[in-house]
Parts: structure tokens; C-alpha cells; sequence
């Protein structure tokens, strides 16, 4: 690459190297992972710096994310954030069963979820986080919203994607999550059950266009009580799409 394209790549692949190898990661080190010639960094560490997306360590005379980037990721999850009345119905859900609840989006060709509401009796799934990606293809969030794509839409959201094993139970090649995904618009909701996490099932149910509401329970929870999780998501699902629309 050349040109100022070029170096706008290459710093942000310096960053990214930083936010894989951890505070203190020396010039050196980001060069050898990156197979950049060695003031080719030094340039492109100073720009960051400076800029404030990276921080010197002197006392380890490394290098560490800077604080702009977690006013970025505060920007994102302030963007994806549903409105009050949203967030009041997750509330509720979350109060009135006893289940972590959920709301994901479709962002371009990512699920993000724009909101938890849990608590520490119901931690739900760990790893689905405000403002970041859940792996579609593993939670039933990801599959419901999958789902409601026309065969092209979905054809981009899919490709090139790595369809990560989490469990021995996850759905991880195309040809399994598309039987997966016309049970899914015949039932008008997604089940997963030990596909992200082991011991954890949910059930999702869209939530107008390009929005799904769902919970997270233990899967021996979950076998108890399916049909009455069902039937809170499908109401609330409802509901939600109606806040959102307005």
C-alpha cells in the first residue's frame, strides 16, 4: 500500500497489534507481528500517540491502548442504545421472569447487541456485550435476525465468515445453519441451546425490522420453563417492535 491510504492501514493495523499483545508491547515486537520494517512503526506508533489512541509505558518502554478508544466504543454503545421505553420493557421481561433479556440489531453486516438487562442471579450469556458483535450463527439473537434476510442479504452477511465452534453443539458450516435457519422462520423464533456457552439456552423472537429481543437461562432452566420464556419474548418482542416504529 501506498499513498496516505496506506499509512491509514498500517496504523490501524499497528493498533490492533497493540490491542492483541497487551500493555508494554515494545516497536519491535508490533514490527515482527506485523512484518513491517521497523520505522515504519516508529511512524505510525507516533501518529497514534499522538492522536491519543496509544499511550508510552515508560516504565516497561512499551506501548498501550490510549483513552480514545474507549470513548469510540462509548460512542458505539451511546449509538446502539434503544430508547427509554425499550429499555423499560427489557426491565421488565428481565424482573417478571427471572431471565437475562436482550435486544441485538442488524448494523450493517454485523448483530450487535444494543442492550442486557441482567443481574447477578441472572448472569444470562457471558460474552454478549452493549455495543459489540454476538457470533450470529451461535445465538439465537444472531440466528432470528439471520433468518428474516432475503437470500442475497444473507449471502453478505455470511461471507467470508469463520463459523467458530464455541461448544460441540454449535452450528459451524453453512449448510447446517440454513436447515437451522428455515426452522427458524417456520417457528417465528430461534432456540439455542449449549451453542455459545455450555450450560446456558435462549430463545429470541424478531422485533420489527432488523431488531430481535430474546433471554438467557441455564439449559436445565430452560427445559423447565420454554413455553412460558416463549411466550414472555414473543409479548415482548411485540411490544418492542411497537416502541421502536413509534
Amino acid at each position: 500500500m501506498t499513498g496516505q491510504g496506506g499509512s491509514l492501514a498500517r496504523a490501524l493495523r499497528v493498533l490492533e497489534a497493540v490491542s492483541v499483545l497487551g500493555d508494554g508491547v515494545t516497536a519491535k515486537a508490533i514490527a515482527r507481528r506485523l512484518g513491517c520494517p521497523l520505522p515504519t512503526v516508529y511512524r505510525a506508533l507516533a501518529t497514534l500517540v499522538e492522536e491519543g489512541y496509544l499511550v508510552r509505558l515508560n516504565a516497561v518502554r512499551g506501548y498501550g491502548l490510549g483513552y480514545k478508544v474507549a470513548e469510540l466504543h462509548r460512542g458505539l454503545t451511546t449509538q446502539v442504545r434503544p430508547p427509554a421505553p425499550v429499555r423499560g420493557l427489557l426491565h421488565e421481561v428481565h424482573d417478571g421472569i427471572g431471565a437475562a433479556a436482550y435486544l441485538a440489531v442488524l448494523r450493517d453486516t454485523d448483530v450487535v447487541v444494543a442492550h442486557v438487562d441482567r443481574c447477578a442471579d441472572h448472569p444470562g450469556a457471558l460474552g454478549l456485550v452493549a455495543g459489540e458483535p454476538a457470533p450470529a450463527h451461535a445465538t439465537a439473537l444472531g440466528k432470528v435476525l439471520l433468518a428474516g434476510l432475503g437470500p442475497a442479504e444473507l449471502g453478505e452477511v455470511l461471507e467470508g465468515r469463520a463459523f467458530t465452534a464455541f461448544t460441540p453443539r454449535t452450528v459451524a458450516d453453512r449448510r447446517g445453519l440454513d436447515r437451522e435457519l428455515r426452522r427458524v422462520r417456520a417457528a417465528g423464533a430461534a432456540v439455542e441451546v449449549e451453542e455459545f456457552h455450555r450450560g446456558v439456552a435462549g430463545i429470541a423472537v424478531r422485533a420489527g425490522s432488523g431488531a430481535a429481543v430474546g433471554v438467557a437461562v441455564s439449559r436445565a432452566e430452560f427445559a423447565a420453563r420454554r413455553w412460558e420464556l416463549e411466550h414472555a419474548v414473543r409479548e415482548t418482542a411485540e411490544r418492542v417492535g411497537r416502541a421502536l416504529a413509534s
